[in-house]
């Protein structure tokens, strides 16, 4: 299995929180999530050529209430 490369990420409080919430949805941990996520969207490039959404450089707008 090959090693796996430690990333230092940082996160806005609010994506944070939402991805956290996202992750205990899914029964994962945050880095589990973001691990999966991350995944998803180089799948999706390499199966089409393209990002998975087309403003993927804007900045996100997270409400969370």
């Amino acid at each position: 299995m090959a090693e796996k490369k430690q990333v230092p990420l940082r996160l806005s409080e609010k994506l944070y929180n939402a991805i956290a919430a996202w992750a205990e949805d899914d029964f994962r941990s945050v880095n589990g999530q973001i691990e999966y996520l991350l995944t998803e969207c180089v799948k999706q490039r390499k199966k089409d050529g393209k990002y998975v959404g087309q403003d993927i450089d804007a900045p996100p707008d997270i409400k969370i209430e």
